[in-house]
């Protein structure tokens, strides 16, 4: 007597993603800066006025809140960059373009060279060394690859 056992079926998802997802999200804010820049906007000048429990008033610039924004952004991207698969690879190179972008637009355009675009180019630079730190860990991890330490 032969007993066969039935076949173990592999389903396979394929979650169908969109070309908006490799977007870099920082991209949004260096073209933000640049169109207030290009309008003459003045990011030091405060825009509101908190008060404070201490007696104190906090100040809020556009500058203030465009770098706030970033750092919030930022998050997001180093969320991204944990994902695998062939569009983690698109993000990452996207990253490094805008990254690029933001440095010769920092070398070469006046109103670029000051230190809010210095922070939001920081902020893409640490996106692209987050984004291919992560990506390795990962692949290390899946494929176990060398010691874990």
């Amino acid at each position: 007597m032969v007993i066969a056992e039935p076949e173990e079926r592999v389903v396979r998802h394929y979650r169908r993603t969109s070309w908006l997802s490799s977007v870099p999200l920082l991209a949004f804010v260096v073209m933000a800066y640049v169109a207030f820049a290009s309008g003459g906007a003045d990011f030091a000048l405060t825009r509101f006025t908190v008060a404070m429990p201490s007696g104190g008033e906090w100040q809020i610039s556009l500058g203030d809140m465009t770098l706030a924004f970033s750092l919030f952004v930022l998050f997001f991207e180093i969320l991204k960059s944990t994902r695998t698969g062939g569009n983690s690879v698109v993000d990452h190179a996207l990253s490094m373009i805008v990254f690029v972008v933001c440095l010769i637009l920092f070398l070469i355009w006046p109103p670029a060279g000051t230190s809010l675009f210095f922070l939001i180019m920081l902020t893409t630079l640490i996106d692209v060394i987050a984004g291919f730190s992560v990506t390795i860990r990962s692949a290390r991890r899946d494929y176990s690859v060398g010691s874990d330490t």
